[in-house]
């Protein structure tokens, strides 16, 4: 077991919220190790293929590090290089794929063990940082044959489903792009969606296309329409008409995601009744004194409200806060 008792703080998720933070740590001359169980901004990577930003390639900086690009909306390729290049720029200590599996309050700081492969870790930092987004865990429908293996939580292609039918559950931003590039690409594509009407988060120059496909039949659309069972090749509905039926070779489930919120409780964090944890938002401080909470987590269930262009400033606040923190206890 490696063992590392020296940290200033330890950052769970190697996001841009989560790179950010080591790097104000590190502009603070703290000592900073950023710990992820996949790769160095996983979520990105697990975004479809060819996607661009909603968002301006210089909302999406860290560090004050230039983000160039050669068109004004970033592709996630360039968002991989950027990052890469960020953690290079700063000497970020990133331990990728290495899974935490506790953090516990010692009193002073915590103990932290986690695992890569088959080898255990265990740190000892003044701090923690908890920024482990929310794209890795998808909101389940509760409803028989949503596991099988021809049903996708995540869409990176469209060249694969070419000439076959395909269900793309959900009305949001990413069933609205999926159904867009799959039909492009010669699928036959079928939306089902729960609600009377696409969801209103669409972006604007995105809904007249998915809803012109729609009115011209080149997309059929199944509104206020509820899953009750998925089978290889069909997709069993309820709808305005009763009970029916969708035929599907492939099924894209994109109905959402949402934190570790056990991990959030494990760690000692308190939620509410809606799943927001804790946290003051002059400090992004816990109710767990020292760990701290960074990114989309810090909204619970309300994933909307933090994106990269605010959530990337959270470390700027945490690293001021544990400067302030030393300062008092050296004067106490």
């Amino acid at each position: 077991m490696d063992s590392d008792l020296s940290l200033d703080l330890l950052v769970v998720g190697a996001g841009p919220t989560g790179l950010a933070c080591a790097i104000e740590a590190g502009k603070a001359g703290l000592r900073a190790v950023v710990v992820d169980k996949g790769c160095i901004v996983n979520s990105i990577y697990h975004y479809p293929t060819n996607m661009q930003f909603f968002t301006t390639s210089e909302l999406l900086e860290i560090g004050g590090l230039p983000f160039p690009s050669i068109v004004p909306k970033a592709s996630r390729l360039e968002a991989l290089a950027y990052y890469r290049r960020a953690v290079t720029y700063f000497r970020l200590d990133v331990r990728q794929y290495e899974q935490v599996e506790s953090i516990t309050a010692t009193h002073p700081g915590f103990e932290i063990h986690s695992r890569a492969g088959e080898t255990p870790h265990r740190y000892h930092a003044q701090a923690v940082v908890i920024a482990t987004g929310y794209y890795d865990r998808p909101n389940m429908m509760g409803v028989p044959g949503e596991d099988l293996p021809h049903v996708f939580h995540y869409f990176h292609e469209a060249h694969p489903f070419s000439g076959l039918r395909v269900a793309v559950i959900g009305g949001k931003n990413s069933a609205a792009i999926t159904a867009l590039e799959l039909y492009r690409h010669g699928a036959k594509v079928t939306m089902i969606h729960r609600h009377a009407e696409l969801g209103s988060s669409i972006k604007y120059w995105i809904r007249p296309d998915i809803e012109n496909r729609i009115k011209a039949g080149e997309i059929e659309a199944r509104f206020r329409t509820a899953v009750r069972e998925i089978r290889p090749g069909a997709v069993l509905t309820t709808g305005p008409e009763g009970a029916g039926e969708v035929a599907a070779d492939f099924v894209f489930a994109l109905t959402g995601y949402h934190p570790d919120f056990q991990f959030l409780r494990a760690a000692g964090v308190e939620l509410d009744a809606n799943q927001r944890p804790e946290c003051d938002p002059a400090t992004y401080e816990s109710n767990v004194a020292g760990l701290y909470l960074a990114g989309v987590i810090v909204a619970g269930r309300n994933t909307s409200e933090i994106f990269i262009e605010n959530g990337r400033f959270h470390g700027q606040v945490i690293a001021a806060h544990l400067l302030a923190q030393r300062a008092a206890a050296r004067l106490g």
